[in-house]
């Protein structure tokens, strides 16, 4: 089982030294499996879908703050030896990529930021409910109940129940303790890599408008929204959030070397 820096990861073509890696961040309560085999396998690229600590496949405690999450991503790739990466996060992952962009310009060749915002505000009922253990249950299926569209197949959203169940609750508590206090709203002009935004139309999490925000404040950004689609977007349109993802990456500037240390 592969690890870096306590991390659990699943890799595609690893070995791809032609083309820049790209870093999968998962969402709270998640793990790499919330990115469908189409991204997480996408062709042509090398990819790195992680566990964040607590997480999946992944021993240790989680964090409550991105930054710390932010920092953590950094201690893998120093262990691997990767100088820089494109980072592609999802909901809790976005804000954990933009931190990098943000803090970390240096090492981040673009991000994606996928169902997510530049302010995660959580509703002081949700954040009561995944403090203990007694109330996490009803804390998760919450949670799924706004995380996809009416739309979306029943077999998704059970699948999804049923893998944030696996996390401990202290974990997801937090997951969502760093969420909302995740505030880059008046920072996003500083961004100056490549961005590619996607937010479903159904999202509930985090609507549309929050997406639009940072399009409009990040210059270097590319915008698609997924229509019918909630906040587990990728979930529900692997193939058309895979080649929206494809195209994005393709048109990153990337130098590559023999290794990138």
């Amino acid at each position: 089982m592969p690890q870096a820096a306590g991390m659990y990861y699943f890799s595609s073509g690893e070995d791809d030294w032609l083309r820049p890696a790209v870093i999968l961040l998962h969402g709270a309560g998640g793990n790499h499996l919330y990115w469908p085999p189409e991204v997480r396998r996408l062709p042509g690229q090398r990819i790195y879908a992680l566990d964040l600590p607590g997480h999946g496949k992944s021993d240790g405690i989680g964090r409550q703050s991105i930054a710390d999450y932010a920092s953590c991503v950094l201690d893998f790739m120093d262990e691997l030896k990767l100088r820089q990466a494109v980072f592609v996060g999802h909901s809790m992952g976005g804000a954990i990529a933009l931190d990098l962009a943000l803090n970390h310009g240096r090492r981040t060749l673009g991000i994606g930021l996928i169902a997510t915002a530049s302010r995660l505000r959580v509703s002081p009922e949700l954040l009561e409910k995944t403090s203990t253990q007694a109330t996490f249950q009803m804390a998760v299926q919450s949670i799924n109940d706004w995380c996809f569209s009416p739309t979306a197949d029943a077999r998704l959203k059970e699948m999804s129940i049923k893998r944030m169940a696996e996390v401990r609750s202290s974990v997801l508590h937090g997951d969502f303790l760093a969420c909302d206090a995740f505030d880059l709203t008046a920072r996003l002009g500083r961004a100056k890599v490549p961005a590619l935004i996607v937010c479903g139309t159904d999202d509930q999490m985090t609507p549309l408008h929050y997406s639009e925000l940072m399009h409009n404040k990040i210059k270097a950004s590319l915008f698609h929204a997924v229509d019918g689609a909630g906040h587990m977007v990728m979930l529900e349109n692997p193939p058309l959030v895979a080649n929206i993802l494809r195209l994005f990456l393709n048109g990153i500037v990337y130098q590559p070397g023999s290794r990138d240390e």
